[in-house]
């Protein structure tokens, strides 16, 4: 059988393959971790604090705790609104895992209710309706960088565990940034995000408290004074290095052009996709709301073989990854928790039919025009025949 019956098609000569994500480094950031290297105070040093307090002045936050990851973040912020055995946690079934998982953590369960089909985000009326006498906290996950209906949440009077890991740079519906209302927020710092720290995150919150639980929790229960022999709590080690917190500081420095950069290729895709009938894209903001550009989703049209069109998007070398699974239908959660396929069926939709294209902020219109004709070649052979495009109107 020819590789062409297989769907197989190689990329042309002289093209390097896209990858799907690609962080922008550079001589400031050498030069910051070369300092912190140099110095030879590589953890619990300056860097953390001078992270943190700008971390949290960029949001608009009273506090700030930088942590090994996005995960050990969510982590302390459910143990520090009091969650515990036997709770129940409010969440989304359309996330990364780990935004469940940190519930499992603390014997807490994971309740999950469906999502907007047009933001993809926990659907807040469904959440409100879910609280029980159980309900500990409600983590939404502002998804894939759009803001959730945190004001319908807040409304429900249970504590708030605001999953920001994917929206750095984004705006609730009054305009106000991503993480400055109070809540304790997770923001999260993995090679792929707006900012990077190589691996890291931060918890910021509006309460002194909160910090000072989380900054002894991380670093195994030490007592505030830094005492070495006294841990008056459970801990863990969650802590990040000085060298991490140096990169965090100048990736900051270049926050701005780095979301101008995301935005703009994101209007390129808009540009160059808009014009598929088949495909969903990301919705627009909406009025005061503003997604904070970590990743570019689509959703293929139904029918068409999610898996097979990654695979053969790789084979015109460009990246695509199904982008997210469901999670409650994870091996782990159907065999711990009975989930099960149909409890939430538009989660299950979109996750049966979205992938993530390639999306940095070095981008050019060369790479979208790539993307988007392999996306054409992909779609028009699961089709048999060529997909069909929108009269553009010039």
């Amino acid at each position: 059988m020819s590789a062409g019956a297989h769907g197989r098609h190689e990329r042309p000569a002289g093209q390097e393959p896209i990858p799907l994500a690609r962080p922008v480094l550079g001589a400031r950031e050498e030069q910051a971790v070369l300092e912190v290297l140099r110095s030879g105070h590589l953890s619990l040093g300056p860097r953390v604090a001078e992270f943190e307090r700008r971390f949290a002045a960029r949001v608009g936050a009273a506090q700030a705790s930088a942590v090994s990851s996005g995960t050990a973040g969510l982590h302390l912020a459910l143990r520090a609104v009091g969650v515990g055995e036997g709770a129940e946690v409010i969440t989304t079934p359309f996330s990364f895992v780990a935004s469940a998982n940190v519930a499992i953590y603390e014997r807490a369960r994971p309740v999950f209710v469906d999502i907007d089909p047009l933001t993809l985000n926990l659907d807040a009326e469904q959440a409100a309706a879910a609280v029980g006498a159980r309900t500990a906290a409600i983590l939404p996950v502002h998804v894939f960088g759009y803001p959730a209906d945190i004001e319908r949440l807040e409304q429900t009077g249970v504590p708030i565990v605001e999953d920001a890991c994917e929206a750095l740079g984004g705006a609730y519906a009054d305009g106000s940034a991503v993480g400055s209302r109070g809540h304790p927020a997770v923001f999260a710092f993995y090679a792929n995000k707006q900012i990077t720290t190589g691996e890291g995150g931060i918890v910021i919150s509006g309460d002194r408290a909160v910090k000072e639980r989380i900054d002894s929790e991380r670093n195994q229960g030490r007592a505030p004074n830094m005492d070495w022999l006294d841990h008056d709590r459970l801990g863990f080690n969650y802590r990040l290095s000085d060298i991490a917190c140096a990169l965090g500081i100048a990736q900051l420095e270049r926050l701005d052009g780095l979301l101008a950069a995301r935005a703009r290729v994101a209007s390129l895709y808009r540009e160059a996709l808009g014009d598929i009938r088949e495909l969903t894209l990301p919705c627009e903001d909406s009025g005061r709301a503003r997604r904070g550009w970590f990743v570019y989703v689509v959703q293929l049209p139904a029918g068409v073989d999610r898996d097979r069109a990654v695979t053969e998007l790789g084979a015109h070398g460009i990246a695509a990854k199904p982008y997210f699974p469901a999670i409650h239908l994870m091996s782990y959660y159907r065999q711990e928790f009975g989930y099960r396929r149909g409890q939430f069926p538009v989660c299950e939709d979109v996750s049966d039919r979205s992938i993530a294209i390639p999306f940095y902020p070095q981008m050019g219109e060369g790479e979208v025009a790539r993307v988007t004709q392999a996306l054409l070649s992909v779609l028009g052979r699961a089709r048999g025949s060529q997909v069909s495009l929108a009269a553009r109107s010039r």
